[in-house]
């Protein structure tokens, strides 16, 4: 909204509540996925004494939580009967396929939200996270196990599309190597898409234990290959057609990126391409909301990682050596795929 808009606003002091007491939304989603109360609603009659009983909790407690929900959006409520919104029902009812749950639970873990909560303005004093050493990207955090294990079920929505840029209608054989693979689900995405790709997923060792078994259930075990250890001192093993960088140079500052990239394009076939998932921001900083805001949880888990625009990005693959760098934002995301050719 531009400064125009804004003078044109009459004055409302709500703002200032919804910030001061935003910290309840989180807490009563985080209590309503902990007590099972989605999967109560779901199943019926959504009642409070049912709902109550499935839960093994208070008729109080359970209807305060619940109105409390409907006020905010999550569950809807009839003649004293709670039931799912659209929106509930696909995404935090624990029986739907696409249930997050999980990666609720992830994001509002205590390591990562304590911090901010309680030290915010030391952190912002400081310039960087004041989680221990390099904050959420120390080495081998067992934050990243989690990771994979919690977050597949927003990552993976966006393995398709990602895997159709990379492919780029491209079905021979080809070598992939997913940096920081996490659970494994856009290398493996590759892999089923393409039936004569091998992929390699480089990432802490008990990280990897997680995308094989991933690799396992999509049936492409045997074309999965892992490289234990870290990005910046492991030996890739190329060359490679591809190598994926998803939801990782954000956790760094930009001499760091150019150096890893530079790793990188030295471990790729001449017209090899590098593909990177990325929060992007436009100009601004400060649109669209979601990417733009993602800077904040940088600031307060990492050392000096940012969400960097796509300008920023083309200038460290250009001076990374790339010839050409291209955006292809991913539909109904937050990401960008920025994909770097490697002209040699």
């Amino acid at each position: 909204m531009t400064s125009a808009h804004l003078a044109e606003q009459p004055l409302n002091p709500g703002i200032v509540f919804e910030l001061v007491q935003a910290h309840q939304k989180t807490a009563a989603l985080k209590a309503a996925i902990e007590l099972d109360v989605f999967r109560a609603v779901g199943k019926g009659p959504g009642d409070v004494a049912s709902i109550a009983r499935h839960c093994s909790a208070s008729e109080r407690g359970i209807r305060i939580l619940c109105d409390f929900l409907v006020i905010n959006g999550v569950l809807a409520k009839d003649d004293g009967h709670y039931r799912h919104t659209p929106s509930s029902a696909a995404f935090l009812d624990p029986a739907s396929p696409a249930c997050m749950a999980s990666v609720a639970q992830f994001l509002s873990m205590s390591a990562l939200m304590e911090g901010a909560d309680l030290h915010l303005a030391d952190i912002v004093r400081n310039g960087r996270t004041n989680l221990p050493g390099q904050g959420s990207v120390e080495p081998e955090n067992p934050l990243w196990v989690e990771f994979a294990e919690k977050m597949a079920p927003m990552m993976g929505p966006m393995a398709p599309p990602l895997g159709a840029v990379v492919l780029n209608g491209h079905n021979g054989p080809m070598r992939v190597l997913d940096i920081a693979a996490g659970h494994g689900l856009f290398g493996i995405e590759i892999a089923k898409q393409n039936p004569q790709a091998r992929v390699t997923g480089l990432d802490w060792a008990p990280v990897l234990r997680v995308a094989l078994k991933n690799a396992e259930k999509a049936g492409v075990k045997d074309r999965y290959d892992m490289l234990p250890g870290s990005a910046f001192e492991v030996d890739f093993k190329g060359p490679y057609d591809v190598v994926l960088l998803t939801n990782f140079l954000h956790h760094f500052d930009k001499p760091t990126c150019v150096g890893l990239l530079k790793k990188v394009r030295s471990a790729l076939k001449p017209g090899g391409r590098a593909a990177t998932l990325e929060f992007v921001p436009n100009e601004d900083r400060v649109s669209p909301p979601a990417p733009a805001a993602f800077a904040m949880t940088m600031l307060t888990t990492t050392a000096s990682g940012d969400a960097y625009t796509f300008n920023e990005l083309r200038a460290m693959h250009q001076e990374a050596g790339y010839d050409t760098v291209t955006a292809h934002p991913i539909p109904m995301s937050p990401h960008t795929v920025v994909v770097g050719k490697n002209g040699n």
